[in-house]
């Protein structure tokens, strides 16, 4: 994966697409898109189509955002495509207040989503749980056995 693809020529076609899409998810992340203002468009990853599997694109930009209390804050925004036959298509996107939140999204892009651990109270819970159905079930059917009706 190359860390800029800066040096890339896009067509403005696709650098049009783009900044569309970067407005839509300003609406999305409820800033308003005609006060706020993208300053900077880039693509940060670049795999192309091949025969055998469809490439993607991953685009960050920065701005300024207008919220509903009209207050002007910094946003970092960030865009995944999937290239499929020649057309981007939108995959995911999302406009973070800070750049280590869209780094977070860079890092799941990448493949790297955290892994689940048996360590998690939730899943301790869940063990117990089920392990006093199954008792009660067990004594159940042990209770019918000896005492039929």
């Amino acid at each position: 994966m190359q860390p800029n693809t800066s040096d890339k020529q896009f067509s403005e076609q696709i650098v049009r697409q783009v900044a569309a899409d970067a407005r839509r998810a300003l609406v999305r992340g409820r800033y308003s898109p005609e006060s706020s203002q993208i300053e900077q468009l880039r693509c940060i990853d670049d795999q192309p189509e091949t025969e055998r599997e469809f490439g993607h694109q991953l685009w960050f930009f920065d701005g300024f955002g207008v919220d509903e209390l009209n207050r002007r804050v910094r946003i970092f925004g960030a865009i995944e495509y999937s290239l499929q036959f020649g057309l981007h298509e939108l995959v995911e996107d999302g406009v973070f207040p800070d750049d280590t939140q869209r780094d977070r999204f860079r890092h799941v892009y990448r493949g790297h989503a955290p892994q689940p651990t048996w360590r998690h109270a939730a899943h301790g819970w869940l063990a117990a749980g089920m392990a006093v159905v199954t008792a009660i079930f067990l004594a159940y059917l042990a209770l019918t056995q000896l005492f039929p009706v």
